[in-house]
């Protein structure tokens, strides 16, 4: 199942995001379970997506050695995030501990659309300086 889904993850890459991205890979356990799909970006940055089967999630921006900024939207249910008014959906953005509402759509291949558009800005957009 995770894998089917993170196979299509892969394809939306290639085929809608290549401007900003240069591969995508899934990422095996030692076991040969399926863990998590790996994005490299053109700025020598990665995105990694988690998924599990009961519906939690991970869709984050690794961007350390390139630029200082933190970019997360997951839905752990962490109880110092409870006050946010998606809970238990939220986003870290610009660092680990400012935590705001998250919008991203549920389906994740939306999601990761949603998702990768928002990396886009910062990156090509010039939000966020090398």
């Amino acid at each position: 199942m995770i894998l089917s889904v993170y196979s299509s993850l892969i394809e939306l890459v290639d085929t809608e995001f290549k401007d900003i991205c240069e591969d995508a890979d899934i990422l095996f356990s030692s076991t040969g379970r399926a863990q998590k799909v790996r994005i490299y970006l053109i700025d020598n940055t990665i995105v990694d997506v988690w998924l599990s089967l009961d519906g939690k999630y991970s869709y984050h921006w690794s961007n350390k050695g390139v630029r200082d900024y933190v970019l997360r939207h997951d839905n752990a249910p962490h109880e110092k995030w409870k006050t946010v008014s998606t809970f238990p959906k939220h986003c870290h953005e610009g660092n680990e501990s400012n935590v705001v509402s998250s919008i991203i759509p549920d389906d994740p291949c939306d999601a990761l659309r949603y998702f990768l558009q928002e990396v886009k800005e910062k990156i090509v957009g010039g939000e966020i300086l090398f």
